[in-house]
Parts: structure tokens; sequence; C-alpha cells
């Protein structure tokens, strides 16, 4: 019980943000996302029958590195199997 008493409280601690600096950091992280589509578009459009091998291991380490960049901007909330059945649990038992 103690824990779900406290548990609230640290939630709304946490969420002093202003309003506008979520928007701007959502239209930078938009706009970024943008950048880098058009860039994996640019880098699938390349013929690369005509790379080099050293061209082409570059293309493919910048594309990885775009994907990664890209699921830091998606974002997300992940909850692991054990946080659902403990959450089961819980809604079981109340």
């Amino acid at each position: 019980m103690l824990l779900l008493a406290i548990a609230p409280m640290q939630i709304k601690a946490g969420t002093d943000t202003s309003i506008t600096a979520n928007k701007t950091e959502s239209a930078v992280e938009s706009a970024r996302a943008t950048e880098l589509m058009k860039r994996l578009d640019q880098i699938n459009a390349l013929d690369k029958s005509e790379m080099s091998r050293l061209e082409k291991n570059e293309a493919r380490k910048e594309v990885r590195e775009i994907k990664k960049e890209m699921k830091k901007l998606g974002g997300g909330i992940y909850i692991s199997a054990g946080a659902i059945i403990i959450i089961l649990l819980l809604i079981i038992l109340l």
C-alpha cells in the first residue's frame, strides 16, 4: 500500500515541463526525421552496380546510423513481460 501511495507523487513531480518546449522539440525531431528519410531515399536511389566495394560499405554504415537515429527519434513506451504480468495481477487482486 505504501508503494501505491508514493508512486503517484513521484509521477506528478516529474511532469513540470512546459507545453511550448514540448512542441518545439517535437517540431525539431520531425524535421530531423524528414531529413533522415530523404537521405535514405537518396541512398536507395543510387546505382550500386557502379559503386566500389568501399563506397558500398560506407553507404551501408550510413544507413545503419540513420536507422539507429530514427529509432531514437521514434520514442515510444515499452513494457516488459514481467511488468505486464504484475499489472494484470494487481488488476485481478483489486
